[in-house]
């Protein structure tokens, strides 16, 4: 797997510094039951890396000491973290949104078969990887057998009543097949809600349209295929500076499985963490009582896959959510 953050240091970004904190992005662990292409962690099922529960004792304190809104939870597929279970009840107890980052075919893993129903007793807002509606086109980027799997997960929660009561919410996430641009969310949406409704009489609530990161796995493919400079040509050419307001590295941080703290998930995945001071690393467990409202965010080319177009986020795209 190659480094790109090499590549990407010397791409300039305009400076951000970050708002106010409310929300606490936790990479649980790189294990998943599936090795997408467009995956930015490269995730997959030899990974071992996995938080430990002092690490998730101390993200729990840090909900508690700082007043945390959202707790979003994240891998690999987290679910298959021991501590996912606990991290989820203690944070609802204590009055915190919870999001889980759920890739529905682990749904139907073994020692997984009553997850749907737990998601259900404890609020969790789902946000489920749907990369298309099409068949082919999700096992080209997920695997052969997972559109299927995904289908009967959909189902399976809404059956549940997700995407169905209004206090279980369902949101699904697109991404492209490719070295392109995401197109406009409502449209996509639209069509989404159409297919899958008529088709499998499935239901759910918004189409959050990422675009990919050229990082990690899918960055190194593009380096292969000798498409990486353009790809970076055309996100830094659909560049907007109006974009830069609603990132999400402006109020989130995140965690990763030992409890290190980065802006965003994928400067986790680059290894540019937290700006602070002399330190080359931050613990979690240091931010206790340190705030970090107005720090500079380390930037670097990659950052434009949020700010391009309609830009990218992990609540989908920043120009269309404003509106």
């Amino acid at each position: 797997m190659r480094d790109m953050l090499p590549l990407l240091e010397t791409i300039p970004f305009p400076a951000l510094r970050r708002g106010r904190l409310d929300t606490l992005q936790v990479n649980v662990g790189y294990r998943c039951n599936q090795s997408c292409f467009h995956c930015h962690v490269n995730a997959g099922p030899t990974r071992t890396e996995e938080m430990a529960g002092s690490v998730a004792d101390t993200v729990l304190a840090f909900i508690e000491r700082r007043g945390i809104k959202t707790l979003d939870i994240t891998g690999g597929a987290p679910e298959l973290n021991p501590h996912f279970r606990r991290l989820v009840r203690q944070a609802r107890r204590l009055g915190v949104k919870v999001m889980d980052r759920c890739n529905l075919t682990i749904l139907e893993q073994p020692g997984q078969e009553d997850l749907a129903e737990f998601l259900v007793a404890h609020g969790v807002e789902v946000v489920a990887s749907m990369p298309c509606y099409l068949q082919d086109n999700v096992e080209r980027q997920r695997g052969k057998g997972v559109f299927d799997g995904s289908i009967r997960g959909l189902r399976k929660l809404n059956a549940l009543g997700y995407g169905r009561d209004p206090a279980l919410v369902l949101n699904l996430v697109y991404n492209p097949q490719g070295p392109s641009l995401p197109p406009a969310q409502a449209s996509l949406e639209a069509d989404y809600k159409r297919v899958l409704g008529e088709s499998y009489d499935i239901v759910f609530n918004k189409l959050y349209v990422l675009a990919n990161m050229p990082i990690q796995r899918f960055g190194s493919t593009l380096v292969t295929k000798g498409e990486f400079d353009g790809y970076l040509r055309l996100l830094q050419d659909a560049h907007l500076d109006a974009n830069l307001d609603g990132v999400m590295c402006r109020n989130l941080i995140s965690v990763d499985w030992q409890g290190f703290v980065y802006d965003c998930d994928f400067n986790q995945m680059l290894g540019l963490p937290l700006a602070r001071g002399e330190r080359a690393r931050v613990h979690l467990g240091d931010l206790m009582d340190d705030g970090i409202d107005g720090n500079p965010v380390r930037v670097a080319g990659h950052c434009y896959g949020c700010t391009a177009g309609q830009g990218s986020s992990c609540g989908g795209a920043l120009k269309e959510a404003a509106e």
